[in-house]
């Protein structure tokens, strides 16, 4: 289990805890918090689950795979240490920080 931190679009910040197998996406969605839209459910098909990683280097995912590059290199915002929390599977993670991208971008 690791602690996911949401740093949210207002200046928030949510702390949950996410079992190991279960995505980032489904931390924030099964708890309610706002700005991950994951209108796809999680299929990485629709790039609604966009956030910022903390540090990509550092943070133990799969890099991204063609499919999620694809989708985020035709976002609005992307940046280098961008990622679809869909495709952010916890392992072995102890904390992860991610910045959930403000939907009106």
């Amino acid at each position: 289990m690791a602690r996911v931190v949401y740093h949210l679009p207002d200046g928030t910040e949510e702390a949950v805890d996410v079992p190991a197998g279960q995505t980032v996406m489904d931390g924030s969605v099964r708890n309610n918090l706002p700005g991950i839209v994951a209108e796809c459910g999680g299929s990485c098909s629709c790039a609604t689950c966009h956030v910022y990683l903390n540090d990509p280097m550092t943070d133990g995912f799969d890099p991204p795979t063609d499919e999620e590059a694809e989708l985020i290199e035709f976002l609005d915002g992307a940046r280098p240490n961008s990622r679809l929390s869909c495709q952010l599977v916890i392992a072995d993670q102890s904390e992860v920080h991610v910045e959930v991208v403000d939907s009106a971008m």
